[in-house]
């Protein structure tokens, strides 16, 4: 009698969520500098990075959380696709469709950097379960808008949030050394893209880095 009680005491209990190995927000920057066919290749790339069978393999292994947040100048950042748990490839599929389907959220605006990770960061409350939490910042221009991204990014090491980034660069590597000393928390990195045209290859890199089950 008293083993029957015992046991349905136990199954009563309430059951602790697995946590999931990583938090990933995808961020897109949509400022004025990005037109209307580098949109598309972020988003057709970002598709088919997640349609590819490593990724796909290694975000459901780890029961990864992503969300898509599209960014511009100092009041224009919004989810375009919320919080959604892999736990199979089916819901890997399903998100890459709803990214490439994605419709832009803001056009003639500025790049504000800090805004955009301020208001990633206020997204992990809803992911708590996590061991990882990462921000995935894309951009092909420097600040021109908002406040010191060496605070937002100080924000983030405090909250234990890693912070990685793609430079899209025409020339030269002024993003890409902006990003590396301004944006990329200490346990980071920065990757670049020559032109939009390599985001689709970058971002499959980087992804893949940032989901690794092999931590660093």
């Amino acid at each position: 009698m008293i083993r029957f009680v015992f046991a349905s005491l136990i199954s009563t209990l309430p059951v602790t969520a697995q946590a999931c190995e990583t938090a990933l927000i995808l961020t897109m920057d949509v400022s004025n500098s990005i037109d209307s066919a580098e949109y598309r290749l972020q988003t057709d790339g970002l598709a088919e990075a997640l349609r590819d069978p490593e990724i796909v393999e290694t975000m459901v292994a780890g029961e990864n959380f992503l969300t898509v947040v599209q960014w511009s100048g100092v009041d224009r950042q919004a989810v375009s696709i919320p919080w959604t748990q892999m736990r199979t490839a089916l819901d890997v599929e399903s998100f890459a469709q709803k990214t490439r389907v994605m419709e832009r959220a803001f056009v003639l605006s500025d790049t504000a950097p800090a805004e955009a990770i301020f208001f990633s960061l206020r997204l992990f409350d809803q992911v708590p379960n996590c061991a990882r939490k990462v921000i995935d910042i894309s951009g092909d221009g420097t600040p021109n808008g908002g406040s010191d991204v060496r605070a937002a990014r100080t924000a983030a090491e405090r909250a234990g949030v890693t912070i990685n980034a793609i430079a899209i660069e025409s020339m030269g590597l002024a993003i890409t050394n902006f990003f590396r000393g301004a944006v990329i928390t200490r346990n980071g990195f920065v990757m670049t893209a020559r032109t939009h045209r390599e985001y689709p290859a970058t971002i499959r890199a980087k992804i893949l880095r940032e989901i690794s089950r092999i931590f660093g």
